[in-house]
């Protein structure tokens, strides 16, 4: 009999690295039936793997008004509860009760939520822990740097419990610093790889674009928020001074759609123009231009576009660690949230390293971008700091090689 496995995933980030571990799993079991259950928002990453046969959402799912960041605001938390958060989660955790008595695995990917309900089931269960490093406290000031010093981890005591219960199978981290903490409690952490770096395209740099100055616009892809913070990098971008022709790629998810441009953009000076020939074939979704800027909008462009840039302006999560991982450095412009706050800017900065720089005004990102721009080693060397503390790619099938060892494999052998 074909097996089943339940995979939980709560944010954007979080369905993006399941959905990469499911499609290798996939290659090495394609009889194996995966169920996910997006626990923020409807899943839109897995449409197109739904629509492809290799997965089935199921579940009680809600988009809900904070994207998922309700830890980040006491605005976007109490949003959460007037939107139903609680019953949302009640409902979601019968359905794994349901899933776990017939003693069918559970694969949780995130933080500590996903893997409480994993636990809940009942049965067998892996987890991919993505949001916590100890990368983001080792040297870092304060008192929440002291406590994660007193712990050893950045993850917390009945987190450790959790993936040291018997019933886990697998507790896979994203980096072997984190991993290594974690043994140091009685898990038996691995870090086979970060999939976070899989499926992106490493392809060579268009001729086209060789005499333009390369800039990656990434303002996260939660509205109302992402417009906001996309009209802080762009205004920022404005107070470069004009040197050679520089074109802004802006590669999107579902959002902001192309639509949802054309107010802001006009408000800054752009209007839309058919973007030059030697450009056409790009894939670009609309084409804007303002003095010597051209930018260009490109929905479900990251993988091809990512690794073209010479810089990144960046007030993303996921989108802006691959960036760094390519190699390529990036500048930050936290704003007023939910998700993309001085804290999570200032969290994420730690974790690559100081890859991603975090500017607290449009002058700072402007005076860092020329800088950047101008002076290609030290550029090169913030890249490699990204990179190393990434990974490379491949963590996808490490990962479900360990699944099918770990988790698959015995709950097989339970069932069989």
């Amino acid at each position: 009999m074909p097996g089943r496995l339940l995979v939980l995933s709560n944010g954007h980030g979080e369905d993006l690295i399941a959905l990469r571990v499911i499609q290798a799993l996939k290659q090495r079991r394609p009889e194996i039936e995966v169920a996910v259950l997006p626990m923020v928002g409807e899943g839109a990453v897995y449409r197109g793997a739904e629509e492809q046969g290799l997965l089935r959402r199921v579940g009680p799912r809600r988009q809900l008004p904070s994207g998922g960041f309700s830890n980040q605001s006491l605005r976007g938390l109490l949003a959460d509860l007037g939107a139903g958060v609680l019953g949302l989660t009640l409902r979601q955790w019968r359905f794994v009760r349901r899933w776990g008595k017939a003693g069918d695995p559970v694969l949780a990917v995130g933080d500590l939520l996903p893997l409480l309900l994993a636990w809940s089931g009942g049965g067998p269960y892996g987890f991919i822990g993505t949001p916590k490093s100890d990368y983001t406290w080792a040297g870092a000031p304060g008192i929440a740097a002291l406590y994660h010093r007193l712990k050893g981890s950045e993850w917390d005591p009945w987190e450790w419990a959790l993936m040291a219960g018997p019933r886990c199978r697998l507790a896979a981290m994203r980096d072997r610093l984190t991993a290594r903490g974690l043994r140091r409690h009685g898990v038996a952490a691995i870090a086979p790889g970060n999939p976070m770096m899989d499926g992106l395209d490493l392809g060579t740099l268009p001729l086209a674009l060789r005499d333009w100055r390369r800039v990656l616009l990434l303002g996260g892809s939660r509205m109302p928020e992402a417009a906001g913070n996309l009209k802080r990098l762009l205004e920022s971008l404005a107070l470069v001074p004009s040197g050679a022709p520089l074109l802004v790629l802006a590669p999107t998810g579902s959002r902001p759609a192309p639509h949802e441009w054309e107010p802001l953009l006009l408000d800054l000076g752009y209007e839309p123009i058919e973007p030059p020939e030697a450009l056409a074939e790009l894939g670009a979704a609309a084409a804007w231009a303002c003095g010597r800027r051209l930018l260009l909008i490109g929905p479900g462009c990251f993988s091809r576009w990512a690794c073209w840039a010479e810089l990144g302006l960046a007030s993303a999560g996921t989108a802006t660690e691959q960036l760094v991982g390519l190699g390529i450095p990036a500048l930050s412009l936290p704003g007023p949230g939910p998700q993309f706050k001085q804290g999570f800017a200032e969290r994420q900065s730690r974790l690559l390293g100081g890859a991603v720089a975090v500017c607290r005004s449009s002058a700072v990102l402007a005076e860092r971008a020329e800088l950047l721009l101008g002076d290609p080693g030290l550029a090169r060397q913030l890249g490699a700091i990204g990179t190393q503390r990434m990974g490379m790619a491949g963590g996808s099938v490490a990962l479900s090689r360990a699944i099918e060892e770990r988790l698959l494999g015995s709950a097989d052998g339970a069932t069989g």
